[in-house]
């Protein structure tokens, strides 16, 4: 760690985050939980809000996928997505889902506001996003896909959305 110039857990926990939370919404699979944990920790991200029957830190399986991410990335337990989607919305962040759905738009063409907070919510793996926490997002996004399957799996959903979103807010100059 100290050749590849990595911060630790606790300059993570007090350096400059980047503005988007991700919303795990009743997610079955706590090796998923892991891997967005450490996909977060990797892009810096303001928090993680798990929500339903998504799993919380301390947990062995979360721990696999996750490598410690758990010590670095801030996170939060609501029983309920809905009531966690409200709280963001009430704090001016926009919310929307990774959701293929009526109405839903792709992915490349969304163009984050530079200043402007965000939250992604990611739902179950085999459910999608609650129809409850839908009709509260801002709008829904889709990554366009080209094969037989119909969905990503969410690990890989999620690393895609936030690389998406941080390029697209230059956030590499901000974070270093």
């Amino acid at each position: 760690m100290d050749e590849l110039g990595r911060i630790s857990p606790e300059e993570y926990k007090q350096g400059k985050k980047f503005p988007l939370v991700i919303v795990l919404d009743n997610i079955r699979s706590m090796m998923n939980v892991g891997s967005v944990f450490r996909t977060a920790d990797a892009f810096r991200i303001e928090r993680i809000l798990l929500c339903g029957i998504t799993a919380c830190p301390p947990n062995k399986e979360i721990h696999k996928t996750a490598l410690g991410a758990t010590e670095s990335v801030d996170w939060q337990y609501f029983s309920e997505t809905e009531e966690a989607v409200l709280q963001l919305k009430e704090l001016n962040y926009q919310v929307y889902a990774l959701e293929q759905t009526t109405g839903s738009f792709s992915l490349q063409s969304f163009q984050p506001k530079q200043q402007q907070p965000y939250a992604l919510v990611f739902g179950n793996e085999v459910k999608g996003v609650q129809d409850n926490v839908l009709k509260h997002c801002h709008g829904a996004i889709e990554i366009p896909q080209f094969g037989t399957k119909h969905s990503f799996n969410i690990s890989v959903t999620a690393g895609i959305a936030i690389w998406d979103f941080f390029t697209k807010m230059n956030s590499f100059k901000d974070l270093k």
